[in-house]
């Protein structure tokens, strides 16, 4: 039985030149993907593993040139091959050489388009075999997750430990910092990826229901309950289940949810019959759960159930060297979905974005991208962008301290300035010198 090789992606507006190459490609065996447009060709990119890009140059509105520019940046390991009917575009293909393995001359014979992909899927499997060999504080993504910081390849270390196993796994974050995010990658990045992920918003179900769709219920069980269901614990049986905002769970769920994790078994609600699952908990929450314990609101038997492995994923403020990461990757998502093209921002506009501090962490981020993405044409500038973040002077929380700090300080430094001579020292600062040994002694 032969076995099914690499993923490639042909981009072409030419429907007929679509089908060709697809015949050909399938025909030795490959998985092959269909865009007929650069707006499709990216939305196939973002979503799925491809081994080669076959691309067209000359389409309407984003051109394959633009492609090319875009995978260069964006997925550097991914071998291109340009296919085109204009024998002239060779000089073009000077400028984007060093980003393109090959490329073909319509008409072209099967045999050409063999040794091309060959050629090219050589490169492809050599830059799979050194990205597997790539230490993650190289790498600008994990799943969905953006970013090169410490803070970040810190979390992903973590995730890479845990991704294989069904550790029960505790998320805190404040709101807007991506905990799904990192939920997700657990999960998909895993060998578990082909079972269920199911994401459950605690705080966003009314408590009296909460119950019911965790665990499930039987006919009868309450008004309204007319026939049996399953819950989500059934429905993430053999994967992972999500619970955010975990401490908005009554402490009748949080009973429940503890009785899952002991003995690895749910009763619907109405029902004495306890159900085997096999599910990996992830729960999340940007409340502090220590607090609630302290306040009898949250079991501590369960906080120390949940937490076998935790993962504290920093505010945004606290990795601001991301900001560019993220924000190319929101100019993508919102330049191609608004604009039909990619978008720049310019490093005056940029500047601002790292210089805020962003209360709303990464969802405020997208947010105002997404914002200036609608006002702009193409390229996003100061102009673009909301005042409070244009008039906003952050201060790190290291520069705020007491004014009689600073006064010892500069005291200190203008008596190092003229060799610990307090008479000196006091002419310059115009006071005495009794002033200078009381500021110095607070």
């Amino acid at each position: 039985m032969q076995l099914l090789k690499e993923n490639i992606l042909i981009v072409d507006d030419d429907i007929n030149i679509l089908e060709l190459l697809q015949r050909h490609l399938q025909s030795w065996n490959y998985h092959v993907f269909k865009a007929i447009s650069v707006k499709e060709a990216v939305t196939i990119l973002r979503d799925t593993q491809i081994d080669l890009l076959i691309t067209d140059l000359k389409m309407p509105e984003v051109d394959g040139f633009e492609l090319i520019k875009f995978v260069s940046e964006h997925y550097p390991k991914l071998p291109k091959l340009v296919v085109t009917g204009y024998p002239s575009v060779q000089g073009s293909l000077s400028v984007i050489k060093s980003g393109v393995v090959d490329y073909l001359t319509k008409p072209f014979t099967k045999d050409e388009l063999k040794s091309a992909v060959d050629k090219s899927l050589v490169t492809s499997r050599a830059n799979i075999s050194q990205s597997n060999n790539m230490s993650a504080d190289k790498s600008e993504a994990y799943g969905d997750i953006i970013g090169n910081s410490e803070k970040i390849n810190e979390v992903i270390q973590v995730i890479k430990r845990v991704k294989d196993n069904k550790a029960t796994v505790f998320i805190k974050g404040e709101s807007g910092t991506g905990k799904e995010l990192v939920a997700r990658a657990i999960h998909y990045q895993g060998k578990f990826s082909r079972a269920p992920f199911i994401a459950v918003n605690c705080g966003g179900i009314p408590e009296n229901l909460l119950e019911a769709e965790l665990f499930g219920y039987v006919k009868g069980a309450f008004t309204g309950a007319e026939t049996n269901r399953e819950g989500f614990f059934q429905a993430a049986n053999g994967g992972t289940i999500f619970l955010d905002e975990i401490g908005n769970a009554s402490l009748a769920v949080q009973s429940r949810l503890l009785r899952v994790l002991q003995e690895k078994e749910v009763v619907r609600v109405g029902s004495t019959k306890a159900v085997k699952v096999d599910v990996r908990i992830i729960a999340a929450t940007n409340s502090d759960l220590q607090d609630m314990i302290q306040k009898q609101s949250f079991r501590e038997d369960l906080y120390y159930r949940l937490t076998v492995v935790e993962i504290h994923i920093a505010a945004l403020r606290e990795r601001k060297d991301d900001i560019a990461l993220l924000v190319d990757k929101f100019l993508f998502k919102y330049g191609i979905e608004y604009k039909d093209r990619f978008l720049k921002i310019t490093p005056d506009a940029l500047a601002i974005l790292k210089r805020y501090n962003w209360p709303g962490n990464i969802r405020e981020l997208e947010n105002i991208i997404q914002r200036a993405v609608i006002m702009c044409d193409k390229v996003v500038d100061v102009e673009h962008l909301p005042d409070h973040l244009k008039y906003t002077i952050m201060f790190s929380e290291e520069a705020l301290v007491p004014l009689k700090v600073i006064e010892k300080q500069y005291i200190e430094k203008v008596l190092r300035a003229t060799g610990n001579n307090k008479t000196k020292a006091a002419e310059i600062l115009q006071i005495d010198r009794k002033t200078i040994r009381q500021k110095l002694s607070e």
